[in-house]
């Protein structure tokens, strides 16, 4: 069962000096679906999303593995860099000054994922039967998955503590 403790709000995604009051910064960070609280975007989930969207085929389409092997993993700011994000620029610069405890806890679970799903590709690059490839695929899924969700939690400000046993339990 999670445990997770109630929090104050974070302060808001601090503004460049540039940007003039608080209240166009949150607007101008919304527009750009960046989290005026925490300072992050759910842009960057689409990168795990398309690594389980690849695992889910590997079990009805084995050949599809070798799509998933050619993910690779992305920073955060490596992610923006490479998408064509209108906001990019900015998703880099709010991420960068987030408040440190969320993102801490936002890199850890993103981390998690990366390594989950690294090693998972690692595995598949050794093994020789379609049908090991896709027990690994339905487990890295039933893994990854509710990590996703959780990101999605902290990314929307619905608390920074990652229940990594809830999540694995599940």
């Amino acid at each position: 069962m999670s445990t997770m403790s109630l929090q104050a709000a974070p302060p808001a995604c601090p503004a460049p000096t540039s940007a003039g009051n608080d209240e166009a910064w949150a607007a101008q960070l919304a527009a750009a679906n960046i989290n005026p609280q925490t300072c992050l975007a759910t842009d960057y989930l689409n990168h795990f999303n398309e690594a389980v969207m690849l695992l889910e085929m590997i079990p009805d389409m084995p050949e599809c593995f070798e799509d998933f092997l050619a993910w690779q993993p992305l920073s955060y700011a490596e992610h923006f860099t490479a998408s064509n994000f209108k906001a990019r620029d900015l998703a880099i610069y709010a991420y960068e000054n987030a408040d440190p405890g969320i993102r801490a806890d936002f890199d850890d679970l993103t981390n998690n994922m990366t390594v989950i799903l690294t090693e998972v590709g690692n595995a598949m690059r050794e093994v020789k039967h379609d049908w090991t490839r896709a027990v690994l695929a339905e487990h890295a899924v039933r893994w990854i998955k509710p990590m996703i969700g959780r990101a999605g939690g902290i990314i929307n400000g619905q608390g920074s503590a990652a229940d990594v046993d809830y999540i694995m339990a599940h």
